[in-house]
């Protein structure tokens, strides 16, 4: 009996007509979240929607009801087909792309293949993701090179103001600069277009921690021009949890090692895709690469949804959310506008005896999910939240925050 793939590729999710294909309560019902928690700390890890799960499971039943021929002589085929899906969506070729679990796995694979010696300066703001900043610190102790924190004032209030202030830090010997694209400490979003440009005229490498774009932003990875350009697909695409993408501009391929050597590094691999940039991180070992094709399947949604709207509306609503917060504290934000944030931004808090335990009180007393994060709280808005979310959360600052 022929084999039938149990999920077609590009997955078509049911069209609904009217406004109820974007409202929250519409969107609430499609995602796993659990109901009695209002979810304000989508920025951490994510959410999936149910659809985008059934697909992630097909995936994991097709594999296991036939191992061998699922890895030998489907798999190649159906990750091509995604990495072409993946390329269109971020505006660029395909075989610039490969995959990997996460953005800090991304960060790592770069920071790891980078010829950086003592004498050399990786340069980078003080709005940096801990973990990433760890691998840069690890490795700068060990081959010798500096890794500086040009501090970035707040609020901000001009792309070129940022770019200007990062500048003050480079000196001949600046080789790398690394940064977010959103930056997940204040969820500040960097003018990386305008950064890339610039090192790019000065001969500097740029390496772009692009954890909390995609979903949150229109991405032109080709107009942005990062040397190396790493993203979570898991977060605000909405895929499944461990899977990411490192772009990397071509003439810079041949610096890339892989952080586990496999059969793409040998000469006696079976197959190859076209590259070493693609051979040698394609075969890691056996693995669940469900997470990886179902991409597209988050990708469909978020079309068949229209996400550019649900965007919008969440950035509205996290705009008058802010302005609320600010009105009951007396407090300055930190953007100088809402051009320099998304979906996800920082309302600035008086000072609190124990911040964990204010967190912890925010989910025990209201059911409120949400980091604190630079003095104060992070908000996620996704499609599923509605004002009412934000309402309380606005009503559980009044009643708990200091007199």
């Amino acid at each position: 009996m022929p084999y039938t793939n149990p999920w077609p590729r590009g997955a078509h999710f049911s069209r609904r007509l009217g406004h109820t294909m974007t409202s929250p309560a519409y969107l609430k019902s499609l995602f796993l979240l659990e109901p009695d928690v209002v979810f304000l700390n989508h920025g951490s890890y994510g959410a999936i929607p149910r659809p985008v799960f059934e697909v992630y499971q097909a995936w994991q039943r097709r594999l296991e009801r036939q191992p061998v021929r699922f890895f030998q002589r489907e798999l190649p085929d159906e990750l091509d087909h995604v990495r072409q899906v993946l390329g269109r969506y971020l505006c660029v070729d395909a075989d610039d792309l490969i995959f990997v679990p996460n953005a800090t796995y991304g960060v790592n694979i770069v920071a790891r293949s980078l010829p950086l010696a003592e004498g050399d300066d990786v340069i980078t703001t003080d709005q940096e993701y801990g973990a990433c900043n760890t691998v840069w610190s690890f490795l700068s102790r060990r081959k010798g090179f500096r890794y500086l924190h040009q501090p970035i004032s707040l609020p901000a209030t001009s792309r070129q103001a940022i770019v200007d202030q990062l500048w003050q830090a480079v000196t001949p010997r600046t080789r790398v600069i690394y940064l977010s694209h959103i930056t997940s400490p204040t969820a500040l979003t960097l003018p990386v277009e305008e950064i890339c440009a610039r090192a790019r005229a000065e001969g500097i490498l740029t390496v772009i921690d692009g954890a909390h774009a995609p979903g949150q932003l229109p991405l032109d990875l080709t107009a942005i021009g990062a040397d190396f350009y790493t993203g979570n697909c898991h977060k605000w695409l909405c895929s499944p949890k461990g899977a990411g993408f490192l772009h990397t501009r071509h003439e810079h391929q041949h610096l890339v090692e892989p952080l586990v050597v496999g059969w793409g590094v040998s000469d006696e691999r079976e197959f190859t895709l076209g590259s070493n940039y693609l051979d040698h991180h394609y075969w890691l070992g056996t693995n669940d690469f469900s997470g990886y094709l179902s991409i597209p399947a988050a990708i469909d949604f978020q079309a068949e949804h229209d996400w550019q709207a649900v965007r919008r509306a969440c950035h509205e609503l996290l705009r008058e959310t802010l302005g609320r917060i600010s009105a009951l504290t007396c407090l300055e934000g930190l953007y100088g506008d809402d051009s320099f944030y998304q979906q996800m931004a920082v309302a600035q808090l008086p000072p609190v005896e124990d911040a964990a335990a204010f967190k912890e009180r925010l989910y025990q007393d209201y059911r409120i999910e949400i980091p604190w994060n630079q003095g104060g709280v992070r908000i996620s808005v996704q499609g599923y939240n509605s004002p009412a979310d934000l309402d309380l959360l606005v009503h559980a600052l009044e009643r708990l925050l200091p007199a």
